[in-house]
């Protein structure tokens, strides 16, 4: 028996319903202004914090612009400049001789310490003299024994040469006999330099200095046997005067020459190695007869006198051969020259400490030091360092130039000076 059965809906549940379209839209539109805000948000302050960075970085330039700039002045000054020429020489003895003995034999006394000041005729080494007395002593000897014999030939002679007047002896006879004679004449002479050789080799053995200077290292220790003419005993050298040697480029020598020829004497200053300590003063003694074709330079010779010793052979120094000397010449540090467009300038630092650009006209330069034929004044307060920050009108903060900043400058200049 079948039945039909039908289905209830379960009760408390009702079909889905779509939401009405205005619902939808309502709530996109939140959500879009939501985002909109946000990033309006994320930009303003993206915009406010590039704002206030301009402002300060503004703030930093307008602070750096009103701070002084620290910089190392100098003031021009006018006063008596010499026209020099740079070259670079090498201290020379004045005198310098190897000592050599002059006789063969053994080293008996060194007389001397080393690096010890000695004077011309001082004795400096024994050489053992008795060989040489010996031989002096026969010497003598012989010239005893022939003296005798010449003695006997003169007495020989004068009695022939009475017979002869007589007419008892012949000319044969009386001419031998006078060459008998002449011939022990010739023997006294002979034996007598003989004596004059030996007795000088004994006066070689005491080895005296020939000049005045210092004695180096003995090369040679007692007891050796020296050969004559060939040992190399010591080196003296003269100190007191002491020469310079430097070069020059062959076109600089015309105007050397020319103040020579006026028979002028050059005055030569030596300064050390970094061309800034003055050493000593001298004179140009003369230059060399030819130029030295591989290098195109010629040789010229200065003279010191080296009271104080401060100038030692073979030292390197730089040689500042002065040709003129300038009076009144207005001067400043050449690091102070800046070099432009239109030509060189200097920064001029003005009673208010602002910097301004000075036009000059540089003369000559002689090593940290230019002369200026126009744009400067004496008294002008002029930047030595520091230059590449300034610009027209910077304040600055002005300190004095210190030393070290004119000895790199000197380092850095070379070739001729007082071009």
């Amino acid at each position: 028996m079948s039945s039909t059965q039908t289905t209830q809906p379960a009760t408390g549940t009702a079909p889905a319903v779509p939401p009405p379209p205005q619902h939808h839209r309502v709530r996109t539109t939140i959500i879009f202004l939501l985002v909109l805000g946000v990033v309006g948000f994320i930009i303003w302050r993206i915009v406010t914090a590039n704002d206030k960075a301009n402002k300060q970085a503004a703030a930093q330039l307008a602070a750096m612009a009103n701070r002084a700039i620290p910089v190392q002045v100098a003031s021009v000054q006018q006063k008596g400049m010499p026209v020099y020429i740079t070259a670079l020489g090498t201290v020379t003895p004045y005198y310098s001789v190897t000592v050599k003995p002059r006789v063969t034999g053994e080293l008996l006394r060194v007389n001397f310490k080393e690096g010890q000041d000695v004077h011309q005729g001082d004795e400096l080494m024994t050489i053992d003299p008795r060989p040489y007395q010996a031989l002096l002593d026969q010497a003598k000897g012989q010239l005893a024994k022939d003296q005798a014999q010449l003695k006997n030939a003169q007495a020989e002679y004068n009695r022939y040469k009475a017979l002869y007047d007589q007419g008892v002896v012949s000319k044969e006879s009386l001419d031998a006999q006078a060459a008998n004679f002449g011939n022990y004449e010739g023997t006294i002479k002979a034996d007598q330099a003989a004596i004059d050789a030996d007795a000088l080799n004994v006066q070689y053995c005491h080895i005296t200095s020939p000049i005045t200077g210092r004695v180096g290292l003995r090369l040679v220790d007692p007891g050796n046997v020296v050969t004559a003419n060939t040992t190399n005993l010591i080196v003296i050298n003269q100190f007191q005067p002491i020469a310079v040697l430097f070069t020059l480029p062959e076109d600089q020598l015309p105007r050397v020459f020319s103040k020579m020829s006026r028979s002028k004497t050059l005055q030569a200053e030596a300064f050390d190695r970094s061309d800034t300590i003055h050493i000593a003063n001298g004179q140009l003694l003369t230059a060399d007869n030819q130029i030295d074709t591989t290098t195109g330079t010629g040789k010229l010779k200065a003279v010191f006198p080296n009271k104080d010793e401060q100038l030692f052979p073979n030292q390197f120094v730089n040689v500042h051969l002065v040709l003129e000397n300038r009076t009144d010449a207005i001067t400043a540090p050449t690091s102070a020259v800046q070099h432009g467009t239109n030509g060189d300038f200097v920064w001029i630092v003005k009673p208010d400490k602002t910097v301004a650009i000075q036009q000059v006209k540089v003369d000559v330069t002689e090593g940290i030091t230019a002369i200026f034929s126009s744009g400067l004044k004496p008294g002008d307060m002029v930047v030595t360092d520091g230059a590449d920050k300034l610009r027209e009108g910077t304040r600055v903060d002005p300190r004095p130039m210190t030393r070290n900043r004119s000895a790199q400058q000197s380092g850095s200049s070379n070739g001729m000076m007082g071009q």
